[in-house]
């Protein structure tokens, strides 16, 4: 379906960017400007900036920008019409009459389809669980600790014994066997179909809008495997959500989120009275679930088991934390125990006493199990795995306090401990890795750019930002495509954030947000002599353009026809030598 432009420019209107972004991010005003963390990638110091004026926002680290519409898509991972949609929910704008687009319309049916029979499916195995033939997985539950209304609460359900009562049940509602295949409730193979899941506990994985995307299903007994998650779907993904979103979206301030591995963690530490629990959903924490737990809390406290499978995962969270620029602190439970076994034993006041070790405290206390720091060795190798976390500590108060500990423990005086620390060589891990490539690629991109593209450049910057006269510039002064289309835009008086919700390729819109927030700094005075300035050289430029361009055509001349193309060579050469002249 497509929108009007004047009903697009209305939305833009009234869903200001700062009030949407400050949904998400905590800005502070500077300037013109506000400033925060960008949402879409790990930093420590703020670099994302959004323009009231342009109504767009732009990340300097990242390069992501956009206007309000792109925002939404970007952080609730939406498509462009379902991000429209949901901005005109928010500022009461009524949706006007669409025309109908049937590729859209196709997946749209599709995802609808896909999430209804899901809807339909959690039902049933809800419902099922309450039945006389589901009493083993009832009893399961209970003896969990969970009480009935924590299985409500969470929608937990059981699997019909036989190989294909929820198939069979979803088919009589009219969904197809190539719908229930799609959404992984049925599975076909050789001909027959059947359940996805079965003999097995269910719990719905919901996002935070409360549609249901899939189903994790823990096995009774020793069937295997123990846990079954869906597999990845046209609504579902495994990397992007994690389990029990939609409560947290529902719970505001949390000044941290609680992550755990499994989701029976999850639902005994609510049932207890633990706000702000989450797991990730059977994978390995992922970058894209650590930046959606940033949106709920400015701070992680990972609470995973204590076996070594569970310190393992620890370490890997903790590594992606640091990428993303998100404070990660680790709960360790005593005795072994994992979060479900820990409150069920001790309960909630035991839980809240618990003391999470910031994530270089825990690393220190890893790197000494197994040495005995008796022996010069021992203390040797503890110093040797501690120098390699250190190194990533940037706050020198921080660090000071951590040599000081570490000098106690192994003896080693402050000058040799600073030392190992500055020659540990500390390899980044791969989103470090990618995020740094990705901005010396930007920049030297931008050091390399011929003088005519970086003063094209900068009369976007004016005209997008109404510093200038629109007058003194045409479309066609422009020599890249990318620089035109701006151009034009602007030139027909288009917003800035209309521009840019206008340009479908991702790359070339991150770049025409780039060059209208890279906007020449200066007063009436000064802006006019930029202006100037960069008119000349593109003028120049031009000049240039043509004037080789006569050069290639004079050998194939002859004639009045030559004559006239040298006497245009030397009119033009002598503009070229005047505007030269008067920039010198």
């Amino acid at each position: 379906m497509r929108f009007s432009p004047q009903w697009l420019d209305e939305l833009r209107a009234r869903a200001d960017i700062v009030s949407v972004v400050s949904q998400h991010v905590q800005l502070k005003q500077s300037g013109r400007r506000y400033w925060g963390l960008c949402p879409f990638h790990g930093e420590k110091t703020a670099s994302f900036s959004v323009d009231p004026d342009r109504q767009m926002y732009y990340c300097f680290g990242c390069k992501a920008g956009g206007s309000v519409i792109q925002f939404v898509m970007d952080i609730e991972h939406l498509e462009f019409v379902d991000a429209v949609k949901h901005l005109a929910e928010q500022v009461h704008l009524e949706l006007p009459q669409a025309t109908y687009e049937p590729d859209y319309e196709r997946r749209k049916s599709e995802r609808e389809r896909l999430l209804s029979a899901n809807v339909e499916a959690a039902r049933f195995y809800h419902a099922q669980l309450w039945k006389q033939e589901s009493a083993q997985v009832l009893s399961y539950l209970h003896g969990r600790g969970l009480d009935d209304g924590t299985i409500v609460k969470f929608g937990l359900g059981a699997t019909p014994p036989g190989w294909d009562g929820a198939t069979r049940y979803l088919l009589d509602k009219g969904y197809t066997v190539e719908e229930l295949v799609r959404a992984c409730i049925t599975v076909q193979r050789d001909g027959k179909t059947y359940d996805m899941f079965r003999a097995r506990a269910i719990f719905p994985i919901i996002d935070a809008r409360g549609s249901v995307l899939g189903f994790g299903g823990r096995a009774l007994g020793d069937a295997k495997p123990k846990y079954l998650n869906s597999s990845d779907t046209p609504v579902f993904n495994k990397r992007l959500g994690v389990y029990a979103a939609n409560l947290l979206r529902k719970q505001r301030g949390l000044r941290r989120v609680i992550l755990v591995e499994g989701y029976m963690d999850v639902v005994s530490l609510v049932q207890h009275g633990v706000a702000g629990v989450a797991a990730t959903l059977g994978t390995s924490l992922t970058m894209e679930q650590a930046r959606l737990l940033k949106r709920y809390a400015p701070e992680i406290w990972v609470a995973y088991d204590g076996d070594a499978a569970g310190q393992h995962a620890i370490e890997r969270a903790l590594d992606i934390f640091d990428a993303e620029g998100i404070p990660a602190r680790v709960l360790v439970f005593p005795d072994g125990l994992d979060p479900d076994e820990f409150i069920r034993r001790d309960g909630l006041e035991a839980f809240e006493q618990l003391t999470p070790l910031s994530a270089v405290d825990y690393r220190m206390r890893r790197a000494a199990q197994g040495l005995d720091l008796s022996t010069p060795e021992g203390r040797m190798r503890y110093a040797m795995a501690c120098a390699v976390f250190l190194k990533k500590v940037s706050e020198p108060v921080e660090l000071d306090s951590y040599i000081q500990r570490l000098m106690i423990e192994t003896g080693f005086p402050r000058e040799v401990l600073m030392q190992q620390v500055g020659r540990s060589a500390a390899a980044p891990n791969p989103a470090e890795q990618s995020i740094r490539r990705r901005e010396r690629a930007q920049q030297d991109q931008q050091d390399f750019l011929p003088d005519h593209v970086k003063a094209e450049q900068s009369i976007l910057s004016l005209l997008s930002s109404g510093r200038m006269d629109a007058s003194l510039v045409r479309a066609q002064d422009f020599t890249l495509p990318l620089h035109r289309q701006m151009a034009q835009a602007l030139l027909e008086g288009q917003t800035p954030s209309a521009l840019l919700d206008a340009i479908e390729d991702d790359a070339q819109r991150a770049q025409a947000a780039q060059i209208m927030q890279s906007e020449p700094q200066g007063e009436e005075g000064v802006t006019l002599q930029i202006v100037s300035d960069c008119l000349d050289r593109m003028r120049r430029h031009r000049l240039q353009a043509k004037i080789d361009e006569l050069q290639a055509e004079l050998p194939k001349l002859q004639g009045e026809a030559r004559k006239a193309a040298l006497s245009q060579l030397m009119e033009m050469e002598g503009m070229l030598r005047a505007k030269a002249g008067r920039k010198g």
